[in-house]
């Protein structure tokens, strides 16, 4: 696994998480502040990693907020509720990118080599960092893809289990494994140091 500078937070166990849900669908103000602090950053850094413009993610992310206080009467029954949230703003933020910049279809805005870069801050820096340089780590992951990297962003940055990746990334179960398994062929092709292995945790 990839080591990472912002693990996931245990902010609420799944119950807990669906009882709020249910307090904020019935307008519970504090249930939807909840929400909002729980989710929020996490949300900010993923659409960044996508539209690399900070002030656009955050109206972005305002309006998709102030959007599902507004309608959670409309929202239905969510199962999981931060792969709805992540596929949701994921949705919006693609949505507003396509206006904006006129692409002709949200594949597009994948084909930009900046999506999903990663910054040697991101990475984690461990007793087994000490002998590696983190900026060579780095630059094996901005050699992916940008689909190749948002599936590990979401994976081992945002912690999402790969069926709920797949909700997000909206494409199949097997593609996501494919995607991933693709993405560290890459790297294994491309690390010949036995300490970056350890890191990554590649056998």
């Amino acid at each position: 696994m990839i080591s990472c500078a912002n693990p996931t937070n245990p902010y609420m166990n799944d119950s807990s998480e669906k009882s709020i849900w249910h307090l904020f669908v019935e307008g519970d103000v504090k249930a939807f502040s909840t929400l909002f602090k729980t989710y929020y950053s996490q949300l900010h850094n993923y659409g960044l990693k996508i539209s690399g413009n900070p002030s656009l993610t955050e109206d972005c992310l305002q309006s998709f907020f102030v959007y599902l206080y507004d309608n959670r009467k409309n929202l239905g029954t969510i199962t999981h509720i931060k792969s709805y949230l992540f596929v949701s703003f994921r949705r919006a933020l693609l949505k507003h990118l396509k206006k904006e910049r006129k692409f002709t279809s949200y594949d597009e805005v994948f084909e930009n080599p900046n999506v999903f870069e990663f910054s040697p801050e991101e990475l984690m820096v461990e007793q087994e960092f000490t002998k590696i340089r983190v900026h060579a780590l780095t630059e094996l992951l901005n050699n992916l893809s940008a689909r190749e990297r948002e599936s590990i962003y979401l994976k081992y940055y945002s912690n999402l289990a790969t069926t709920e990746i797949s909700e997000v990334m909206n494409i199949s179960y097997q593609s996501v494994l494919n995607t991933l398994q693709k993405a560290f062929t890459k790297l294994r092709t491309h690390i010949e140091s036995e300490e970056i292995k350890q890191v990554f945790k590649i056998v």
